[in-house]
């Protein structure tokens, strides 16, 4: 039984890396078969997987139950980012009340490892991107909600919102460092309301910055 949930686990963490990393684009098809040799594990491990990821929406199955890389239409991708401005504003607003100095702290260096990635001469995405994670995820952590934490985790990390960072331009990325700065000036301060306030409005400039992104990319495959 070990053995097979540590299968799954491995087959899962392979095909979400897939999606993730863009390798398996939205609306590729997922064939056990061929997953099974990717993650070096039998196909039984790979169904569990692709259930799994079925339930956290990145795959979807067709009539005749074949698995897809999920792709979401922008109505969808709407309510995404609507949906985590505000969780995540609430969870800014209880992390106002309750992070501690070596918090704030962790932060702060968080965001400049952030800024040094947007500054350095090549832009390195990679960084931002981690970084930028931890960022949030820091937040979450010190909202102390389990219900926030496991709510907010499919939606931060679903494959079309890190994708969103791979096509910010420079000025945006600037905005998104000044963006946190203002986050920790709130945290400092213990305000709740100008925490939600500034993390609701990151997060719309984000889903603009995602739309925007969206139509010129169709745009130029059409």
């Amino acid at each position: 039984m070990h053995v097979m949930s540590r299968a799954s686990d491995r087959a899962y963490a392979e095909i979400r890396g897939l999606i993730l990393s863009g390798d398996a684009p939205p609306g590729a098809q997922l064939k056990e078969e061929q997953l099974a040799d990717i993650c070096g594990v039998s196909r039984t491990p790979v169904r569990d997987a692709l259930r799994r990821l079925e339930a956290e929406l990145f795959v979807v199955r067709s009539d005749s139950q074949r698995a897809f890389v999920a792709q979401w239409s922008s109505e969808d991708l709407s309510e995404m980012f609507t949906l985590r401005g505000m969780l995540e504003g609430h969870a800014a607003a209880r992390a106002a009340r309750r992070f501690t100095a070596e918090g704030l702290s962790a932060l702060r260096a968080c965001n400049a490892r952030i800024e040094q990635a947007v500054v350095s001469s090549e832009q390195d995405i990679a960084d931002f991107l981690e970084h930028n994670r931890e960022f949030h995820r820091l937040i979450v952590e010190a909202a102390q909600s389990k219900y926030l934490e496991s709510s907010l985790a499919m939606l931060v990390e679903q494959p079309i919102v890190r994708r969103t960072a791979m096509h910010y331009g420079p000025a945006q990325m600037v905005q998104s460092v000044r963006e946190h700065q203002e986050l920790i000036q709130a945290f400092a301060e213990r305000d709740p309301d100008w925490a939600r306030a500034v993390m609701t409005a990151h997060i719309r400039r984000a889903f603009h910055a995602f739309a925007k992104t969206a139509k010129r990319v169709s745009d130029e495959v059409s």
